[in-house]
């Protein structure tokens, strides 16, 4: 399997940018995208579809009376708008003074535009569309974000590949419209790893195509051996490998954006567990086969570092993936067993499918060694968080409010939220206080509040005075949830993650 190079897709991106729709309707293969607000019954057409109408003598609304209303988030596609313009899909934007909702946490004018969008190039994606040019409904960036989110399909196995159209901005050359691509593209990055199979995406191919894609970027990728871990005493990590045949990669990731070489970095540790069975404490068959996804952490990591990389943030990061696979081998670890971690602790460990927090547990320590501004992790971590929020947010963990209020705004400008958790010694007591070693990697009640039980045992390896675990369980996986994304692995939340990295660059943050 070969996935996308660097220079291919920035080389895609540019391109789709800097040409107009002049290219691209003389032949007649290219459909149009044009949004159209509702505003208390009142249809009112974007500036792009109004010129569109008028070059074609009112045609969008003299074949609007023939559809119906459309409802925000919807679409109608109308044939024989002009010569030019022969297949035009009209989409609904909701109410036109749209903005930030407080109880929603997001700003809803750029969901809405991203959610019509992608409602449009789906509906021209049924007919045979090769290109699909799209209004940027007065956010370049949000609607570029909708169409290649919402066109992106992962079929590297299929000997029959469905047509995927290319999208382009309807008014041609635009910055935020190709920021808007690079973000979609990084979440298509972590969702195009998350989907491959585990056989194929192992942990030594992991590392290549993380390779494949930074290095072109400027991004350096060291890629460690078991020895290298071993010598560092990372048992916790290398304990949850002992029962595959895989060996166990150590990749770290450097980006250096800023003028100073020497500003403190912002650390991103991602879970890589490329296939998890459970080990001894072996998982029910079914559904299994998506924990191939239980990297998605470490997806997640490669996706946000490329949207640095390519929009050039003026930052210092670095990048910290364990990656293994979860296997019940002959040499596995039992329950019962005790490691120490690379700090130092003991760990008791009483269910071999709690590994991500083992894994991370030697990541986490290596990261504060470091002496980071912050540490962001990211981990398909506890079942527990997916029964609390489903998929509406990422559960997130943090010792600090400064960082807390840096990504909950990156939440609302993504529309990716996420949610604050407690981390509270309530729960440390629940991994620190019962067992034979320092900390057990399960809670003392067992699954009673086994997201924060989680978080509380990281906790245990971190250093840093701002310091926050996403745990992504319950957002691992979109089946109709999120309107842009389609069924499959989600690669969230990136995107939130790219805005919070670029709210940290720009200086207005206390981190």
């Amino acid at each position: 399997m070969a996935f996308t190079g660097t220079r291919k897709i920035i080389t895609r991106i540019l391109a789709a940018t800097y040409r107009t729709h002049r290219h691209y309707t003389s032949d007649g293969k290219a459909g149009v995208v044009v949004g159209i607000y509702n505003n208390n019954g009142e249809d009112v057409l974007t500036e792009t579809a109004a010129s569109i109408n008028t070059r074609s003598s009112g045609s969008i609304t003299r074949l609007m009376q023939y559809c119906g209303p459309i409802k925000a988030g919807k679409s109608r596609v109308l044939y024989g708008v002009s010569e030019d313009f022969p297949v035009v899909a009209l989409v609904g934007l909701g109410k036109q003074d749209n903005s930030f909702d407080p109880i929603e946490e997001r700003n809803e004018a750029k969901e809405a535009i991203r959610t019509a969008v992608a409602a449009g190039c789906r509906a021209l994606e049924d007919t045979d569309i090769k290109k699909i040019l799209v209004d940027p409904c007065g956010d370049d960036e949000s609607a570029a974000e909708g169409a290649h989110l919402a066109t992106f399909k992962y079929q590297d196995f299929k000997s029959k590949k469905k047509l995927i159209p290319t999208v382009h901005c309807f008014t041609g050359v635009n910055e935020r419209w190709t920021r808007g691509s690079t973000l979609a593209e990084g979440q298509n990055i972590a969702r195009r790893l998350m989907e491959a199979p585990a056989n194929v995406l192992t942990p030594t191919k992991f590392a290549q195509e993380a390779v494949n894609y930074l290095e072109g970027l400027g991004v350096e990728v060291l890629t460690r051996s078991y020895e290298w871990a071993r010598e560092r005493n990372m048992n916790a990590f290398l304990s949850v490998t002992k029962g595959s045949a895989e060996p166990p990669v150590f990749l770290e990731l450097n980006y250096r954006g800023s003028d100073s070489y020497d500003e403190k970095p912002l650390a991103i540790v991602g879970k890589g567990v490329t296939f998890d069975t459970g080990g001894i404490s072996i998982k029910p068959s079914a559904s299994m086969d998506k924990m191939r996804a239980d990297m998605g952490g470490a997806a997640c990591t490669v996706g946000s570092i490329f949207i640095a990389a390519a929009l050039k943030l003026p930052i210092n990061i670095k990048g910290f993936i364990p990656l293994c696979e979860n296997m019940p081998g002959s040499k596995a670890t039992r329950p019962g067993d005790v490691v120490v971690a690379s700090n130092g602790k003991s760990i008791q460990i009483d269910n071999t499918d709690a590994e991500g927090r083992l894994i991370l547990a030697d990541a986490l320590h290596y990261a504060s060694q470091h002496k980071p501004r912050a540490i962001i992790n990211m981990a398909t971590l506890t079942g527990a968080m997916a029964v609390a929020l489903g998929s509406g947010a990422v559960g997130v963990f943090s010792n600090s409010s400064a960082l807390w209020d840096v990504m909950h705004k990156a939440g609302t400008i993504s529309g990716d939220r996420i949610w604050r958790m407690p981390l509270w010694k309530h729960y440390s007591k629940q991994v620190t206080d019962f067992g034979m070693a320092d900390v057990n990697n399960v809670g003392k009640y067992s699954r009673d509040g086994g997201s924060c039980t989680a978080a509380s045992f990281l906790k245990e390896f971190v250093t840093c005075d701002h310091w926050m675990h996403m745990d992504i369980a319950g957002v691992m996986e979109n089946k109709d949830e999120v309107p842009y994304l389609g069924k499959g692995m989600s690669g969230r939340p990136t995107r939130t993650v790219a805005y919070f990295t670029e709210l940290v660059a720009s200086g207005k943050s206390e981190l």
